[in-house]
C-alpha cells in the first residue's frame, strides 16, 4: 500500500490532506523522532505480528519507547507473539517495513492500541511509506485505525540517545 492509498483512507475523515511526507526518512522510531524533533516515545510504532493462525496477522500500535512483552502478550492473547518478516508484513498488511501503519489494512488484519500511548495528547503514526506520518489524537487514532481495542502488552525498551 502506498501513502496515496492511506490518504484516500484518511479522506473519510477529511484528514488525508494532513499526511506529511518528509524529505528525511521516518522509517524507524529514532529517525522519525529526529525528523519531527519530538521524543521517540511520541512516535506510534506499528508492530506487525502473526495472528492466532498462520493465515492471519495483527498490528499492535505502541509508543516508540516500548516493545512487546512476551508474557503480557501471551496472557492477553493466549499465544506467543511472533514478528512478521519484511516479506510477510508486506504480504499481510500491504505496507513495507518502515511504513507499516494501522490504516487502509485488509479486513483480516486486526489492530490493537497499546496503553503506552495513553500518556500523550497526540502521537505520530506512519502513513504507508518510510517517510510519511500524521499527527493524531488518541481518539482519532482509535477511530481511523478501526482498532479492536486497547491492550497492555508492551514494556519499556532501552533507547540509546
Amino acid at each position: 500500500m502506498s501513502v496515496e492509498q492511506v490518504r484516500v483512507w484518511l479522506d473519510r475523515w477529511d484528514r488525508g490532506k494532513d499526511v506529511v511526507e518528509m524529505d528525511l526518512s521516518t522509517a524507524t522510531v529514532e529517525l522519525a523522532a529526529t525528523a519531527l524533533e519530538v521524543i521517540p516515545a511520541r512516535i506510534a510504532k506499528s508492530i506487525s505480528l502473526r495472528g492466532d493462525t498462520d493465515n492471519s496477522a495483527m498490528i499492535v500500535v505502541a509508543a516508540g519507547d516500548m516493545k512487546v512483552d512476551n508474557r503480557k502478550f501471551r496472557d492477553r492473547f493466549g499465544f506467543k507473539p511472533r514478528m512478521l518478516s519484511a516479506e510477510e508484513a508486506l504480504e499481510f498488511t500491504g505496507h513495507a517495513i518502515g511504513g507499516v501503519c494501522p490504516f487502509a489494512l485488509p479486513p483480516e488484519v486486526t489492530v490493537y492500541l497499546d496503553d503506552s500511548l495513553k500518556r500523550f495528547t497526540t502521537i505520530f503514526p506512519a502513513c504507508g511509506s518510510g517517510n510519511s506520518l500524521i499527527e493524531l489524537t488518541l481518539s482519532e487514532l482509535e477511530e481511523y485505525s478501526q482498532c479492536k481495542g486497547w491492550v497492555d502488552v508492551c514494556a519499556e525498551r532501552n533507547l540509546i540517545s
